[in-house]
């Protein structure tokens, strides 16, 4: 008897043990911190220019974005449902960077920007949506994005929907934290722990993701993608 009751218990615990570890998602990292596999650049300065140099490069371990020529670095894979955590930095002198989710058809904007939502990381404005070719509601539109008559998502509207908060980034030169969750057609933005923004109705769900050089030196340290079924609270 008392055989069994051992017996059961090791059962028991396996089984639990089995199922807590399928309950979670296991987080893929989409840096190696040795090159750009899974990433393609595009660029439009190298198409025309044989002595343009790729903004994009591996320095000490961390992908970093150089800034210029502009251009995107973006994931080879198409994504959907995750929550995307990158840690960053202003190398020097701060400036525009930017991560875009939901990332498709390239140069659709300014011959330079993928159709995609930019979550933005510009120096005092990081958390801020960007709708480029495609869109996302927010509470209190008309407040945070202008008048209606002048949203659109191409070239001369208005396509920034601003963040929710202020003080939110780090000092200059200390590791920011951005979390951002697509599930479906919403998208919602922490940045250092702080809830920054939160759209639904977004005309993507799934797509490529991409990280932005812009005109400032931005060094990640990490960039983990995680399935997700449930958005945060």
């Amino acid at each position: 008897m008392k055989n069994c009751i051992i017996l059961l218990l090791v059962a028991t615990s396996l089984l639990t043990c089995k199922s807590g570890t399928g309950s979670k998602s296991a987080g893929q990292s989409l840096f190696n911190g040795k090159d750009l596999s899974g990433w393609h650049v595009d660029v439009p300065e190298l198409d025309k220019n044989p002595q343009a140099v790729s903004p994009f490069l591996i320095r000490n371990g961390l992908l970093v974005s150089m800034g210029n020529p502009n251009g995107h670095l973006i994931t080879d894979a198409i994504h959907q449902n995750y929550r995307l955590e990158v840690e960053y930095r202003f190398a020097g002198k701060p400036g525009n960077c930017g991560v875009l989710v939901h990332a498709s058809t390239p140069r659709a904007l300014y011959s330079m920007f993928p159709k995609s939502i930019e979550v933005q990381m510009m120096h005092q404005n990081a958390g801020d949506f960007w709708c480029i070719v495609e869109d996302i509601s927010v509470p209190e539109m008309e407040k945070r994005r202008g008048p209606k008559e002048k949203w659109g998502i191409t070239e001369g509207k208005e396509r920034r929907i601003v963040n929710l908060t202020d003080g939110t980034e780090k000092p200059l030169g200390e590791w920011n934290i951005m979390k951002i969750e697509c599930l479906d057609a919403e998208v919602k933005v922490w940045l250092n722990e702080v809830l920054v923004n939160h759209g639904f109705g977004a005309t993507a769900t799934k797509g490529q993701i991409a990280l932005q050089a812009e005109g400032a030196e931005v060094e990640f340290r990490k960039v983990m993608l995680t399935p997700i079924k449930k958005i945060s609270e």
